[in-house]
């Protein structure tokens, strides 16, 4: 890991690190919802509710969470796919899913964009954009609800999960200290 930078405006902020990782293994680290709570760096993430590999647009995968503001304690988000661009970019939107089945998104965004420096480097973006949320819910919650660590934090992380030594192996990854 070498440069990390942070940047905040009126409707996003984000952070980006150099992870020593080709870019398809950072990519599959973020596309296993298994990962996310070693990823997160609020501790909020508990664990995932939907295991499978994030593999296209529109997939919705859910992931159990904590935090101590939240009216519930324990509570479920639904997450739905909103970029996925291997090895590039994968994000998504987040929201619940209600007693009926239906999902409601509150309009932010988690996104990861890839840059491959190389074969064995990748810079890594994480932007989490408030834009589209609409004033009804900004009346209740602030943005961003996190402090300004938690984007480096979780993009430190990610890189830990990452490295070649780490159990998590890309599809095809032979060279990794995974096993498949």
């Amino acid at each position: 890991m070498t440069r990390s930078v942070h940047t905040m405006d009126q409707e996003n902020v984000s952070a980006t690190l150099t992870v020593a990782a080709p870019a398809t293994r950072v990519f599959a680290v973020l596309a296993d919802p298994t990962t996310h709570a070693a990823i997160d760096g609020t501790g909020w993430v508990q664990e995932p509710a939907d295991r499978a590999p994030l593999t296209e647009v529109g997939q919705v995968f859910r992931m159990d969470m904590h935090h101590a503001g939240h009216p519930d304690g324990d509570y479920r988000v639904a997450n739905k796919v909103a970029v996925l661009d291997l090895p590039r970019a994968i994000g998504w939107l987040t929201g619940t899913e209600k007693s009926d089945g239906r999902l409601e998104f509150g309009g932010w965004i988690w996104r990861y964009d890839l840059a491959p420096l190389g074969p064995s480097e990748t810079e890594v973006t994480l932007t989490y954009d408030w834009s589209a949320v609409p004033q009804s819910i900004r009346e209740y919650l602030r943005f961003p609800p996190f402090g300004p660590g938690h984007l480096i934090n979780s993009l430190h992380h990610l890189a830990e999960l990452a490295a070649p030594a780490s159990p998590v192996q890309a599809p095809g990854d032979q060279t990794s200290g995974g096993r498949p």
